[in-house]
């Protein structure tokens, strides 16, 4: 049974194999496909305010971070992002991510969470989310340029926690 934890500095090996895999393909985060080991860390270890891997006898199948989105008076909602190894995914573990993500960010104060850029190529994201009671509240004409199938629209999407 696969358990959610605060990622350690020694679990970073591990998450850079997801990170490399989902952002190489370029198809589902606007971070760059060439995005070195060390401005990964950064982004996803060292920038986020949280960063957690959901692990099954010590393998890192997931990892997702919560970071703030907006400052000043925006200052309520976060931003989280979510990776799942490829050969792990359908298993539910986008939605235990999510959910468990969910309960922190209120823990830690956030009153509102918001994806700002779902493509709308990446379906069983918007499926899992809109699932997950989340809200399209807007979309961007032409946000991303995806390698297999050129330019898609974005999504922002919300959830009063």
């Amino acid at each position: 049974m696969s358990v959610i934890r605060e990622a350690l500095e020694e679990d970073f090996d591990q998450i850079w194999e997801i990170f490399h895999q989902i952002v190489s393909a370029g198809e589902t985060f606007a971070i760059q496909r060439n995005t070195s080991k060390k401005e990964a860390r950064q982004i996803w270890l060292e920038d986020p305010q949280k960063t957690y891997v959901c692990e099954e006898n010590k393998k890192i199948l997931g990892t997702y971070y919560l970071k703030q989105n907006y400052g000043g008076g925006g200052d309520h909602v976060c931003n989280c992002g979510y990776m799942v190894a490829l050969k792990e995914e359908g298993k539910g573990l986008g939605t235990k991510m999510c959910i468990h993500s969910q309960l922190i960010a209120k823990k830690i104060g956030y009153q509102a969470m918001q994806f700002n850029l779902v493509l709308v190529s990446n379906k069983k994201a918007i499926s899992l989310w809109s699932r997950l009671g989340f809200d399209i509240v807007g979309r961007i004409p032409k946000a991303f340029n995806h390698p297999k199938i050129g330019y898609v629209d974005a999504l922002i999407m919300n959830k009063w926690l």
